[in-house]
């Protein structure tokens, strides 16, 4: 692994210089945090967001470009931008079930929209590089210099923010969108999801065919991949959907630039290939409604007809003549087979008018049962809680 050395030589020269205008934290106790609510909630109109019976919804905290979401097993949780520069921590330090301090642990990056836990460092992707910052959690006030872990992805920004998980196996998965709304790329690693170890190495490709995917997740029980991807734009406003996948083993082609939601050949390279060869979706979630993140529920506070289902946040169209998405939407899930779907959430965009104020961007289960939606136009995370 190679450190950012000009970071780390900046910081040390200003150290041995004695220079009083370094950022350096050189008092452990002194805080540096920030309030993570401010008055701007009251001004959000979270009255029209429409819910099943008995949920109620809430804001969390506050993130300019609140994009993906990880937690750590402290309850510390961690913001990735990908129209901003920088990486968030919010924590909830009375238990009130909101967050009162906010840090910024990460700034200047280049799209650092994903991030991801694990054994107490924080990694965090950007368009070309994944890096981690090691024992973030005693360091929130002092964020310490990045170590790179993988700095030989794609350079292209187009479809370049990325969404970071470790798997069930202890690999780390960051996907590679197509640099295009439609083209053939010439490496097998653009329109994928790949996967490496959590030291960098081994990369490989896990799956394939696929042209942007900004969410994907594990079943509780089988421990089995599903991921969302976004359809191909100009070809019209019904076609192609965008979609739900399930991908139980590695090696699978889910038919991008080819074929589209199972059936659909691609009017400029379809005839290369049929939508026989291709892995179809598991579900369609509707032209252009751009899902992104989504988790199973394994809550117990939610009812149980919710046990095990996935919820998707859908970021909404920006090229439908009437638009589509801007929902949570739960998907419904037995024996690995997708028996419909439903809008769970709904409410951002004000249909009459066409204009939406929120974005779902990303969804988290959190230890107490209650979910936490990201949204990147509001620029907040909600937490949707039940009472019954």
């Amino acid at each position: 692994m190679k450190t950012l050395k000009s970071c780390a030589l900046f910081s040390f020269a200003l150290l041995a210089c004695g220079n009083s205008g370094t950022t350096e934290n050189t008092n452990p106790l002194e805080d540096k945090s920030e309030p993570a609510l401010t008055q701007y909630v009251e001004t959000l109109p979270l009255n029209t967001i429409r819910l099943p019976a008995g949920f109620k919804i809430d804001v969390f905290g506050e993130v300019q470009d609140a994009r993906s979401m990880a937690l750590s097993p402290s309850g510390i949780l961690y913001v990735g931008n990908k129209d901003k520069d920088k990486v968030y921590a919010l924590k909830d330090t009375n238990g009130d079930f909101k967050a009162d301090k906010k840090w910024v642990v990460a700034s200047g990056l280049n799209m650092p929209n994903g991030v991801a836990f694990r054994d107490g460092d924080l990694y965090v992707a950007e368009v070309s590089r994944v890096s981690k910052y090691i024992g973030i959690e005693s360091r929130l006030d002092n964020p310490p210099t990045p170590v790179i872990v993988n700095d030989d992805f794609p350079t292209e920004a187009h479809h370049g923010w990325k969404y970071i998980a470790f798997g069930p196996d202890g690999k780390l998965y960051v996907p590679v969108g197509a640099p295009c709304n439609i083209c053939e790329p010439k490496d097998e690693i653009y329109g994928s999801i790949t996967r490496m170890n959590k030291d960098g190495s081994g990369r490989e490709v896990f799956a394939n065919g696929i042209r942007n995917s900004v969410g994907f997740t594990w079943h509780p029980d089988t421990e089995e991949l599903w991921f969302t991807d976004n359809g191909r734009d100009s070809m019209g406003d019904d076609i192609p959907s965008c979609e739900l996948n399930y991908a139980p083993v590695a090696g699978m082609h889910f038919g991008y630039p080819y074929c589209h939601e199972g059936t659909i050949k691609d009017p400029e390279f379809g005839n290369k290939r049929p939508c026989a060869d291709f892995s179809p979706p598991a579900d369609k979630l509707g032209a252009h409604v751009a899902p992104l993140g989504l988790k199973f529920y394994t809550g117990g506070m939610f009812p149980g007809i919710y046990k095990n289902q996935l919820f998707v946040a859908e970021h909404g169209s920006w090229d439908r003549s009437k638009k589509s998405g801007y929902n949570v939407s739960l998907v419904r899930i037995i024996d690995n087979k997708v028996t419909g779907h439903e809008v769970f959430a709904s409410g951002w965009l004000d249909v009459d008018s066409q204009k939406a104020w929120g974005r779902p961007v990303d969804v988290l289960v959190m230890p107490d049962g209650s979910l936490l939606v990201s949204d990147d136009r509001a620029n907040v995370i909600y937490r949707i809680s039940y009472k019954g």
